[in-house]
């Protein structure tokens, strides 16, 4: 309850930022109750605009990165807490380069976008074998049960042995 209200409190905090300044405030991340690995330190003697987005892009690395490891390692996973985590780093960070999209010939942002790109391309293969394993084993579940529910009475394969 008290997590509800700071998020709350914290949303209407920002309101009131983005009011005061005309509506031209960046989305805001909303920091997650649980304990959450920091990111890389961003230089400051960037932009506040780099900043915020090379922030925004390493947030989003450390969650793709923290599932990816957990389903290698075979660690029990909340998918949808990691599919909720990964939808709000995601749309922040898309938010923040629609917002400034002359950022994207920074070289230090491109290289982030690529490392970025190279981390989903990992967790997407791993996800997708993760998925396969899962499918192959509901099947092999699935055959089981209706071996056992079936005597054999109206298979083929009985009638066609017994000939």
């Amino acid at each position: 309850m008290q997590a509800e209200e700071r998020a709350t409190s914290m949303v209407e905090q920002r309101d009131t930022e983005t009011v005061g300044l005309g509506g031209a405030a960046l989305p805001v991340h909303l920091p997650d109750v649980r304990a959450e690995p920091s990111p890389a330190p961003v230089d400051p003697s960037k932009s506040d605009e780099v900043r915020g987005l090379l922030a925004a892009i390493r947030r989003l690395e450390s969650v793709i990165e923290e599932e990816t490891l957990a389903l290698q390692t075979g660690k029990k996973i909340d998918f949808d807490d990691f599919s909720t985590r990964k939808s709000r780093s995601m749309l922040e960070f898309v938010r923040l380069i629609r917002a400034q999209l002359h950022l994207g010939v920074e070289a230090e942002v491109t290289d982030e976008i690529q490392n970025l790109r190279r981390k989903l391309e990992k967790n997407r293969a791993v996800l997708e074998m993760h998925y396969d394993a899962v499918r192959e084993v509901a099947e092999i579940i699935v055959r089981a049960i209706r071996e056992a529910e079936s005597d054999g009475t109206y298979s083929g394969r009985t009638s066609q042995e017994g000939k």
